[in-house]
């Protein structure tokens, strides 16, 4: 009886945890040229890990941080099959600025812009840069905020795991 409980209380708690995980949200985003991306469907649909991070051209850490992955980025997509969507938080504004400093950056990314409240609300944080990871099917598996020197290294530990090397 005592084993058949702790069974029952087990498969609770691994259903409620399973339940619980997070995924990327079905929210839109714009292209640079204005095109409407739902990125729950965009991410379902690519078959990749996607690295998420959010940034806007007033932000130095978000830079800085784009800059260090921006070293890695090519190898990563060859070795993890990734792809990184950079999704500025820039208001109406400031977003003319983006793709110049996108193009003078070298940035290779996928550059979309998103509502700030909405990003906010979407994926629940509060400063920039914010950083997630998002296996093959979605889920969200490592959520970090804000950049040192070195977060590009336990990035690339993150996406090596979820694409099983």
């Amino acid at each position: 009886m005592k084993q058949a409980t702790i069974l029952l209380l087990s498969f609770f708690f691994l259903s409620l945890a399973a339940s619980a995980q997070k995924t990327v949200p079905n929210v839109n985003v714009k292209t640079l040229d204005g095109k409407t991306v739902n990125l729950k469907e965009y991410a379902a649909k690519s078959g990749k890990t996607i690295i998420i991070d959010f940034w806007a051209t007033w932000c130095s850490p978000c830079k800085k941080e784009l800059d260090a992955i921006a070293d890695y980025y090519e190898e990563w997509q060859e070795k993890y099959h990734v792809e990184l969507l950079a999704i500025t938080i820039d208001n109406q504004r400031a977003l003319p600025k983006v793709p110049g400093m996108v193009e003078s950056k070298g940035w290779k990314y996928t550059i979309f812009a998103g509502n700030e409240e909405e990003m906010r609300n979407a994926f629940n944080f509060q400063t920039i840069p914010q950083t997630l990871v998002a296996d093959k099917n979605g889920n969200i598996i490592f959520e970090h905020n804000g950049y040192v020197p070195g977060d590009e290294e336990e990035l690339e530990k993150v996406v090596a795991k979820a694409a099983g090397k």
